[in-house]
């Protein structure tokens, strides 16, 4: 059997740089990939949320959803705002909420008849996909970056996003 031999500075110091190295490779892979996930939070958001946030010019109405199936309401569309036109049918995908008999304020998207919901509860319900990723993040960042209390802020922010939407929405 052979002795175990001495650590010298020399080897601490180089075992000490290569754990720093891991380290710092650790936290970068991990926010990169925290950051990936914000980021297609925010894409996933933004296709509906742009059309409800950024809601001048485009047309604003209301409407009494008559039919339901699947995933898209449909109902006829009675303008609100100034250049917009009445429509025999517009649909509301992701017919999350939406009852049939019941009336919606709406935005149409520029150049067809898909409406999406407006007020709080429409912009809430946009913002769905980043309050999903708010949470994923905060479990990235909190085991692959050890940054608790950052994870704390990112998870509670998507708890409160989500649950804001639910109670808007309902």
């Amino acid at each position: 059997m052979i002795p175990a031999m001495p650590a010298t500075a020399s080897t601490a110091r180089a075992r000490q740089a290569s754990v720093t190295a891991l380290r710092f490779g650790r936290v970068a892979t991990m926010g990169a990939l925290a950051a990936l996930i914000l980021f297609a939070g925010v894409w996933g958001s933004w296709g509906t949320a742009q059309h409800v946030m950024l809601d001048k010019g485009r047309e604003q109405g209301t409407v009494r959803v008559t039919s339901c199936t699947g995933d898209i309401c449909a109902g006829p569309f009675t303008p609100t705002s100034a250049g917009a036109r009445a429509r025999a049918r517009v649909e509301l995908a992701e017919s999350v909420a939406v009852r049939k008999g019941q009336t919606y304020d709406v935005v149409l998207k520029p150049g067809t008849a898909d409406a999406v919901r407006s007020g709080p509860a429409g912009i809430l319900y946009a913002w769905l996909p980043l309050g999903g990723a708010l949470l994923l993040a905060a479990v990235v960042v909190a085991g692959g970056m050890r940054l608790t209390r950052v994870a704390w802020v990112l998870g509670l922010s998507g708890v409160g996003l989500l649950t804001a939407a639910f109670a808007a929405v309902q």
